[in-house]
């Protein structure tokens, strides 16, 4: 690590702890050259994880995109903003851990649709009719009697 003073490489570390509101090590550095202090973070440097569109075009995993259509699909719901965030680190969590370097967006709502569902089944039908493009009203009507198809089985 370079020190900001002097541009000397050696340096020894005066404390460690972890920065509260980033997932990452706070150090604090004394230069060995001209005792200068100064203050380092260490963060966790993570591939980055590609989406492919319906129409072939990529673009980098962007949780904003995950989170705001979750929170329109939970417009006027008992649903924390708190269960969205979970349901998005999920999905990051689910992605990252296949290791797979590109996913399709279609795997990505599928993994969206699947935990919206037991937080909120009406949310759950708001994500799926913009996600799966509902046509008409029947299509609506075959995806909500899955929803209660799988109800019945699990009171049964």
């Amino acid at each position: 690590m370079k020190c900001p003073k002097c541009n000397h490489t050696q340096s020894r570390v005066v404390d460690s702890r972890h920065a509260e509101d980033t997932n990452a090590i706070r150090r604090r550095r004394e230069c060995d050259q001209c005792g200068t202090r100064f203050t380092t973070f260490e963060h966790i440097e993570m591939s980055p994880l590609i989406v492919v569109k319906k129409d072939g075009t990529r673009e980098q995993f962007n949780r904003e995109k995950i989170i705001n259509g979750l929170v329109r699909s939970c417009e006027k719901r008992p649903v924390r903003f708190q269960q969205l965030e979970e349901i998005t680190n999920k999905v990051e969590w689910q992605l990252r851990e296949s290791g797979i370097a590109e996913v399709s967006s279609r795997d990505v709502g599928e993994y969206v649709m699947d935990l919206l569902m037991q937080v909120d089944q009406v949310s759950y039908v708001r994500f799926a009719s913009v996600y799966r493009e509902f046509k008409d009203v029947d299509q609506l009507l075959e995806s909500m009697q899955g929803i209660l198809k799988e109800n019945k089985r699990s009171e049964s």
